[in-house]
């Protein structure tokens, strides 16, 4: 006869050894995964790259928010192209991923002077004005809606194109960059108005001894460039830097390219993006039977082009008002940029560092009706601050990353990802990450400093959230990157 007490007695002890089994491979796992990362960042320290490097990394769980691992969280370190994670974030809060840039087309009519109308250009920091990523941004496109909007209206005559400084305290360059970025496209200033990325291409040619200039894509009128472009060994590639400070009329160009090369492309920093859309957009009109007729120069500080076509820097617009008489004003069009989900898309995807230090100008400009970068960088601390993080986490001067100035804390950083994960945008957000080693995750490179931080889901389902930090190794960016993604894959 069975015992049925026995039995039962056997069973439930069989359960509870099999929840025990279950609860200890679920702690030891865990362990497992800490462990592991503790014995990769060991290896990782130890390797010759690192002899006089400082790294920090820091993984959290995604969903408890319980630390994974921790190494130098609370030190910060130049964070290179990952800051702009946190610039996208504050983006997203403040802005809002709806939030899109407006350039207006002003026809401004003086009352007293029996003369064509000016075309007045107002903008307020939009980053994408000009680029080629998106239909509607293009150059020809905007060309093409101001002349339709001008025939609409039944203009055919404007008296000049201007384009004043309605912005106040505009200083087109964090503090922090330095002079061998500045004046290529990677160093690009931020403006009132911005215009294809404020990039432009340097064509060159060479022979066995010496590298010429060929043009300029688009053409850069009245700028000087100094020439000390020599030639390199065969297959050294670009070697080859523009410096250039903003409003400047002279670019001096410095080291090699290769030889024998017909048509050699260097990429710079437009030193005033105003100036050369006002240039084009006067062509395009002028090519299209809209006559320009005078030109008047409003103060000292009024560049006058092709007898039609003035930027006035210093003089407010309440100033304006007051010169020559009444006015009688209208917003003959208006151009919207894309949202700016899709702009942080671009940011995260192709670090552009142009969108990082518009987006700072335009929280100040947004929050303090300025486009002061110190004032944009105080509103980024001030924001996370309200969120739990130290503001001397966030010891920053630029909304890129590209400053070597920067402080950051991987801490600081995880933290933002961590809020960013239960916002409304976060999926706008996430999407915007590009992918390396199979992980989503930003990349940061500045000279001897490398950086990944992002969100990762384990073959197991577990997500982490993460930020990798170097400063100051030695050797090669490639190879201590594939040691960064060897300590990651224990994230697998």
């Amino acid at each position: 006869m069975v015992n049925f007490e026995n039995l039962k007695l056997i069973l439930m002890r069989k359960t509870v050894i099999l929840l025990f089994c279950s609860l200890s491979f679920i702690t030891n796992f865990a362990q497992t995964v800490s462990q592991k990362l503790q014995a990769a960042f060991k290896q990782f320290e130890n390797d010759p790259q690192l002899k006089y490097a400082i790294s920090s990394l820091y993984v959290i769980d995604a969903a408890t928010g319980k630390v994974v691992f921790d190494k130098n969280s609370s030190v910060g370190l130049a964070p290179a192209s990952t800051q702009k994670i946190i610039t996208a974030a504050t983006a997203f809060s403040v802005l809002g991923k709806e939030y899109r840039y407006k350039t207006e087309f002003i026809i401004r009519k003086n009352l007293h002077l029996d003369r064509n109308p000016d075309l007045r250009i107002k903008s307020s920091f939009d980053p994408t004005l000009g680029s080629t990523r998106y239909s509607n941004t293009i150059p020809q496109a905007i060309y093409s809606n101001v002349l339709k909007t001008l025939q609409d209206n039944s203009i055919k005559g404007i008296t000049r194109i201007v384009i004043p400084q309605y912005i106040k305290d505009q200083n087109p360059l964090p503090e922090g960059y330095i002079w061998n970025d500045i004046g290529n496209y990677f160093g690009a200033a931020s403006f009132a108005v911005n215009w294809r990325e404020n990039q432009y291409d340097l064509l060159l040619r060479s022979d066995k001894s010496k590298v010429d200039i060929i043009g300029t894509e688009p053409q850069q009128r009245g700028i000087e460039f100094k020439n000390f472009l020599s030639v390199g060994a065969e297959g050294s590639g670009d070697n080859a830097y523009i410096y250039a400070v903003p409003f400047s009329k002279e670019t001096v160009l410095r080291g090699t390219i290769p030889p024998n090369q017909n048509k050699f492309i260097i990429s710079g920093s437009l030193t005033d993006p105003a100036k050369t859309m006002g240039q084009k957009l006067f062509d395009f009109l002028n090519k299209n039977k809209i006559s320009f007729s005078d030109t008047i120069r409003v103060n000292s500080s009024t560049e006058v082009f092709k007898d039609s076509f003035t930027v006035e820097r210093d003089m407010s617009v309440e100033d304006l008002l007051k010169t020559n008489g009444p006015k009688e004003e209208k917003v003959m069009y208006t151009h919207y940029s894309p949202t700016l989900d899709s702009i942080i898309y671009w940011f995260l995807q192709k670090s552009i560092n142009l969108y990082g230090e518009a987006i700072v100008k335009t929280l100040a400009y947004q929050t303090k009706g300025n486009g002061n970068t110190n004032d944009g960088i105080q509103i980024i601390k001030d924001f996370w601050k309200t969120k739990g993080i130290d503001e001397n986490e966030l010891n920053i001067g630029d909304g890129s990353g590209l400053s070597p100035q920067n402080r950051v804390t991987t801490h600081a950083q995880v933290e933002v990802l961590k809020y960013a994960k239960t916002q409304s945008w976060y999926d706008a957000y996430y999407k915007a990450f590009p992918e390396y080693n199979g992980m989503k995750m930003k990349s940061g490179t500045i000279k001897d400093v490398k950086g990944f931080c992002g969100y990762h889901k384990a073959a197991d389902g577990k997500e982490y959230i993460f930020s990798f930090l170097v400063n100051n190794y030695n050797g090669s960016s490639s190879a201590l990157t594939n040691k960064m993604f060897r300590v990651l894959n224990v994230l697998k």
